[in-house]
């Protein structure tokens, strides 16, 4: 057994002793997500990436921080904002125009306040009306973040005859699991326009200690880990794909009436067209005024 896995370990340390500086652009360091973006131009892009001919409108990405999904996030998996992300997505498919409504919005109002001070020159330019609306919102949010759910362990332990070294595989191999989810608001009228679920998973081999033993590949169980935050990423991806497909045929919705108007279920009693179009219901018989009398001259 050790005359078959020597060469792998060999190989591998190799691997890592080979690169110890620092690498720019180490694939190994990053998520689905990747690339760069600029205007329309999108280098280097995931290849499954949606891309939209024309921009539909302009697109504000937003974050409801104080709910527990966003909790976890930061303390759970030790990981940053997703909007950065989200907003690379977005920006490299072509389908909206990324305008800023985060952090470096306090930037914007900052060179504003600075130019009404009179501090700014006087070919600045930041005067009033110049800002961009978003026509639409989108907003993230993880609904399901789990690790070890696979359950290859016990297959593994199963197989006649590699109870040793199997077993030792089996006892290291993680599967993380992540789902969730993205809706896109129209931001004047405040409909929900789309929503769409994304997943993903990946597996994790952190197994070498446990099969090759202190004497040759003990140490490279970090090398083979998949992060958290790269599940994750993948799982924005699929859910912001699949969201484009649906706004790729979009059809808006309708109402009888109209929006806002009451709606087609009407209530007995109430005062939408659908309400007063029940019939009402039957109201007691007035009684009969009573005759005037008259008095005799």
């Amino acid at each position: 057994m050790q005359k078959i896995f020597r060469p792998v370990v060999n190989l591998l340390a190799g691997v890592l002793l080979t690169g110890c500086g620092v690498q720019v652009g180490s694939d190994s360091a990053r998520t689905p997500i990747t690339g760069s973006a600029g205007g329309e131009t999108a280098k280097g892009a995931m290849a499954q990436l949606e891309h939209c001919d024309k921009s539909l409108g302009t697109l504000a990405v937003t974050e409801d921080q104080a709910s527990p999904w966003f909790y976890r996030l930061q303390h759970e998996y030790k990981l940053p904002s997703t909007i950065p992300l989200i907003r690379l997505l977005v920006q490299q498919s072509n389908c909206f125009v990324v305008v800023e409504r985060g952090r470096g919005f306090g930037q914007i109002q900052t060179e504003r306040a600075l130019q009404q001070s009179g501090e700014l020159r006087q070919n600045s330019n930041f005067g009033q009306g110049q800002l961009v609306a978003a026509d639409y919102g989108m907003s993230p949010m993880i609904t399901f973040s789990q690790g070890n759910t696979s359950g290859v362990g016990s297959a593994l332990h199963m197989l006649p005859g590699y109870a040793g070294v199997l077993g030792a595989l089996a006892g290291n191999i993680r599967t993380r699991e992540a789902s969730t989810t993205l809706t896109l608001v129209d931001n004047r009228s405040g409909v929900q326009l789309a929503a769409a679920e994304g997943s993903a998973a990946a597996t994790d081999f952190n197994a070498w200690g446990g099969v090759f033993g202190s004497g040759g590949g003990g140490s490279l169980g970090g090398y083979t880990n998949t992060p958290e935050g790269k599940v994750l990423a993948g799982a924005f991806a699929d859910a912001y794909n699949r969201l484009v497909q649906s706004v790729r045929n979009y059809k808006a919705q309708e109402v009888a009436g109209g929006l806002g108007t009451g709606g087609a279920l009407g209530v007995q009693g109430g005062s939408t067209p659908a309400s007063e179009a029940i019939t009402p219901a039957a109201k007691p018989a007035a009684k009969p005024l009573p005759k005037p009398v008259l008095q005799k001259k």
